[in-house]
């Protein structure tokens, strides 16, 4: 069977839940599923090299009447001649010389075949959920660096708005949930050599308090986002750009969004701090409710 030749095209970057598609590949995934590759989709799926965002929920409906649900998806990539998926692609997205595709993961015997005309839906509400989320996550993001400006004795490369960028420099983990997310922080001898004070963690509540002010004020302009995606094909570079009352945000990001700050409510974070062996923990939970 053909491997595919060029880059599903997307349709999520601009909040799609449902595509018409043409299936270009059927591979093992596991015993219990298969691997579906289509031309087009607007499903999204986890890319294991930056796995923030869970993948959508929803079916798969087969020229036919057959419908059959998508249990996962994963980012897929092909050197042309091994198909590779989820965590044993060997190259992240966008590699030169690599195709990279949607696999949407079905029940093995599913009736579903190379050339079939196909449907994909997208649960609506779980993606809503993930997408207010995610956009909360950037925001939260922002707002963090800009509570932190003075935590600095030395100058680090700034974030979307100019800040000092603690949030690049020192997270771990980012994880997506419905209406809100997960970040990890670490602040260890690397950090403190860049000039960070892990002392600026000593009340995180008085950071918390900084931050959903700021939270506040940004939420209240129900500012419009959206997400430039120039191209369609997956690996293309993406960014989720926000018109904040400090100047446009560009943050360059693979995953689906809310149309506008109005959509999360009020957004708040809370902290969980933990002194580690040799650093100092930072957990961020942010909360669009």
């Amino acid at each position: 069977m053909t491997l595919p030749t060029a880059d599903t095209a997307v349709d999520y970057p601009r909040g799609a839940v449902e595509s018409d598609g043409t299936v270009v590949h059927v591979a093992d995934a596991t015993g219990d599923l298969l691997a579906v590759l289509l031309d087009r989709t607007a499903f999204h799926p986890v890319d294991a090299h930056w796995p923030d965002q869970p993948a959508d929920r929803g079916m798969l409906e087969i020229a036919g009447g057959a419908v059959v649900p998508i249990v996962d998806a994963v980012v897929a990539a092909t050197d042309g001649e091994t198909l590779f998926l989820g965590d044993d692609v060997p190259v992240r997205t966008g590699t030169e010389g690599w195709v990279f595709a949607v696999a949407h993961l079905v029940p093995a015997g599913s009736p579903v075949a190379a050339g079939d005309a196909v449907r994909v839906v997208v649960d609506a509400d779980h993606r809503a959920a993930l997408s207010i989320g995610h956009t909360a996550c950037h925001l939260a993001s922002l707002a963090l660096d800009r509570a932190l400006t003075d935590a600095w004795s030395k100058p680090v490369p700034g974030d979307a708005l100019g800040a000092p960028g603690f949030d690049a420099q020192a997270i771990e983990t980012s994880t997506i949930l419905e209406r809100g997310s997960r970040d990890v922080y670490r602040i260890g001898k690397s950090l403190r050599r860049k000039g960070f004070d892990p002392a600026a963690f000593d009340d995180p509540a008085a950071v918390a308090d900084r931050i959903n002010a700021i939270l506040a004020e940004w939420a209240a302009t129900g500012a419009a986002v959206h997400v430039d995606a120039p191209d369609a094909g997956l690996s293309a570079r993406r960014s989720w750009v926000c018109e904040l009352p400090e100047g446009e945000a560009r943050i360059p990001c693979g995953g689906t969004h809310a149309a506008s700050l109005a959509d999360l409510g009020t957004v708040s974070v809370a902290f969980a701090v933990e002194d580690v062996p040799g650093a100092r923990q930072v957990v961020m939970t942010t909360t669009a409710a």
